[in-house]
C-alpha cells in the first residue's frame, strides 16, 4: 500500500505527464502548420512517450493498491514565436518535470517507501535524457540561426523518430 498523500502525489504527476503528451502534440500541430513535418512527427512520438509515462504511473497506482484519480487536463499554448522558441519551451517543460520527479522521490525518501523510490528511479534516468535530446535539439538550432538548409536537414532528420515502448528488461 502507498500513503495518502504519495497516492495524491503520483496522480499529480499522471496528470503532469498527460499534460506533457498534449504540450507536444500541440507543438506537433504547431510545426505541421509551419510546414515542417519533420519537427511535427518528433513531437508525435515525444507525445507517445509521455503518455506511456503516464500509463507507468497508472499502473503503479493500482499496482500498490492506490486509486487512481484523472483531473482535467489544462490547454497548452498553440503558438509559439519561433521553433527555436518551442524547444526551448519543451526544454523548459521537461526542466519542470525533472523537478517534479526529484519531489516525488524526495517524498518517497522521507516517507521511506523503498518500492516507489525504486519504481521513481526509471524516470530519474529517463529526465535526464529527455532534457539532453531536448537541449542538443536546441543547440543545433541555435548553431544554425537562420539558414533554412540547415532547417530543412535538421527537419528530415528529426521526421526519422518513432516512438517504440522500451522492453519490459528495459524499465
Amino acid at each position: 500500500m502507498i500513503s495518502s498523500n504519495m497516492e495524491k502525489a503520483l496522480n499529480d504527476q499522471i496528470n503532469a505527464e498527460t499534460y506533457s503528451a498534449y504540450l507536444y502534440l500541440s507543438m506537433s500541430a504547431y510545426f505541421a502548420d509551419q510546414g515542417l513535418p519533420g519537427f511535427s512527427a518528433w513531437m508525435k512520438a515525444q507525445a507517445q512517450e509521455e503518455l506511456f509515462h503516464s500509463m507507468k504511473f497508472f499502473n503503479y497506482v493500482n499496482d500498490r493498491g492506490g486509486r487512481v484519480r484523472l483531473g482535467a487536463i489544462a490547454e497548452p499554448p498553440l503558438e509559439w514565436s519561433s521553433v527555436v522558441d518551442a524547444f526551448e519551451a519543451a526544454l523548459d517543460h521537461e526542466k519542470h518535470v525533472t523537478s517534479l520527479i526529484n519531489s516525488l522521490v524526495d517524498q518517497a525518501i522521507e516517507e521511506k517507501d523503498h518500492a516507489t523510490n525504486n519504481f521513481l528511479q526509471w524516470f530519474v534516468g529517463e529526465q535526464v535524457e529527455e532534457e539532453d535530446s531536448a537541449s542538443d535539439i536546441v543547440n543545433k538550432l541555435k548553431l544554425m540561426g537562420q539558414a533554412a538548409g540547415g532547417l530543412f536537414m535538421l527537419d528530415r532528420e528529426l521526421g526519422q523518430r518513432t516512438f517504440v515502448p522500451p522492453s519490459p528488461e528495459e524499465e
